[in-house]
């Protein structure tokens, strides 16, 4: 069947002038203040971008058909297993061929170290490794893998920022793995805009996404981060790419967070967690007890809660400091917390728990530099507030864990078998949950449950003899 062709004039490309968000490529025919998708002031920049041709009848190719999924083959993709157990967990067991992956995060985070250690890992497996960086020289990086005691073998390094020269040394090498360090640092001939504008950025990261998949080599870039935290351009970058990953950690903190935002090829629920040590980063192969090295038990405004990354169980402490505002209204500093669950929690315990929070400074910080995004913390972030405010210890052994509703009711969370074993492994005594609507399906006799149906009675359980029981029977029985 022949299609019919389209009454279309073929015309030459024109060229027109818009402004684009530097922050998150939102196009616009005028320039604005203020970005209305990403919110950024004085992020938007006249470029020149050019309309391609109109066609000159309807495009259909005999060898692009469309097929019925059911008869589809299912292709197996084999993927290369990197040195890094925690990174192939996060991949979802590996790199997959013609994959392009995406590493953000901070500056001096250590996404040059980590990608300097998967070569040289790489490398040791036989696998040819080009690395290719537009903002180090190669004594600089010399420098960096002497003193990762890495010798550099099977890894060819190229510092170059024109992408056009990157692609023609791909092309004359046979290679296993590609590194890129960083995409902000390349740039096309032809296509407007300094390296780094979205322009550039999009451009760039397209011409990598292609060659990726016709050769069949995965491609790991590391991204800048913008002033609030996310990839630079994530209009661009993170819908090209197939994999997107953020390298986390606090400044003054030895530990890094690897979490996986996008994955196409698994799951986004699994995190990877390093240690930053004189020869690069290490493997944490038992986070909890990483995370509760300074923990001492019985201690006032400190809760241990069991949280879940990905499909592992963490424990990790909270801890809460409350004291009285003299000056001006009181504040809220949430680290490692969302705020405005702290807010909500605040509220609940004034509200139905009788907690008098309306003049005190109210701090919660998470301990190891986590970040907790999961309900399933409240209740331990609310014994933590209740603790510092009437200053009185927690039993002793204690775990907490459940969801805080706005009526001061306590909800139950996913899982709790799985967080319950990992607070047995350790050595906990007594776990504070939410009523059970059924038993637990492991054994739990090394460790006794004790249950609660609103705030106010999880604090009267929860919290030792003292003030706090005494406020908590008060607030139960009004």
């Amino acid at each position: 069947m022949v299609l019919p062709k389209a009454n279309l004039r073929s015309s030459q490309g024109k060229s027109k002038t818009v402004f684009v968000c530097q922050q998150c490529g939102r196009e616009s025919p005028k320039w604005l203040g203020h970005c209305p998708d990403c919110q950024a002031w004085n992020s938007f920049v006249e470029t020149a971008v050019s309309l391609p041709p109109a066609s000159s009848g309807w495009l259909y190719s005999t060898g692009n058909k469309a097929q019925e999924l059911s008869h589809v083959a299912k292709a197996t993709f084999p993927r290369l297993h990197l040195g890094f157990a925690e990174l192939n967990r996060v991949l979802g067991g590996g790199l997959v061929p013609g994959s392009l992956v995406l590493v953000g995060g901070e500056p001096g985070i250590g996404k040059s170290t980590l990608l300097l250690q998967v070569s040289a890992m790489a490398a040791r497996n036989s696998r040819v490794v080009v690395y290719i960086s537009g903002e180090e020289s190669i004594n600089q990086v010399k420098l960096r893998a002497e003193r990762l005691n890495i010798s550099g073998e099977g890894i060819y390094f190229l510092s170059e920022s024109s992408l056009a020269a990157v692609l023609g040394c791909l092309e004359e090498r046979q290679t296993d793995l590609v590194i890129i360090d960083s995409i902000q640092a390349m740039y096309l001939d032809g296509v407007v805009g300094a390296p780094g504008s979205i322009a550039q950025v999009r451009e760039s990261t397209l011409r990598l996404e292609h060659w990726a998949k016709q050769s069949g080599v995965p491609v790991l870039v590391t991204g800048h981060v913008t002033k609030e935290g996310a990839i630079a351009g994530p209009g661009t970058l993170e819908h090209i790419v197939d994999v997107v990953l953020y390298f986390e950690g606090e400044p003054f903190s030895s530990y890094r967070v690897l979490r996986s935002v996008k994955n196409r090829f698994g799951s986004t629920n699994e995190v990877g967690i390093f240690e930053m040590c004189d020869s690069g980063l290490v493997e944490v192969d038992n986070p909890s007890q990483v995370f509760l090295s300074a923990y001492k038990d019985e201690a006032i405004g400190s809760i241990v809660v069991p949280t879940l990354e990905g499909s592992r169980p963490l424990l990790v402490e909270i801890q809460a400091l409350t004291t009285t505002s003299n000056f001006g209204p009181p504040r809220r500093i949430a680290n490692g917390v969302d705020f405005n669950r702290l807010l909500l929690i605040a509220a609940v315990l004034t509200k139905r728990a009788g907690l008098k929070l309306f003049n005190q400074d109210i701090i919660v910080n998470v301990t190891g530099g986590l970040k907790l995004n999961e309900p399933a913390v409240d209740l331990g972030i609310a014994l933590a507030i209740a603790s510092s405010f009437h200053d009185n210890k927690s039993i002793s052994g204690l775990v907490v864990l459940g969801e805080i509703g706005l009526n001061g009711e306590l909800r139950g969370v996913p899982r709790v078998e799985r967080r319950v074993a990992e607070a047995v492994r350790l050595g906990f005594k007594s776990c504070l949950v939410p009523k059970l609507k059924s038993k637990l399906l492991l054994d739990h006799g090394e460790i006794q449950l004790i249950e609660a149906s609103s705030v106010a009675e999880a604090l009267r359980l929860g919290l030792g003899k003292g003030k706090g029981n005494v406020i908590a029977n008060a607030a139960r029985q009004s």
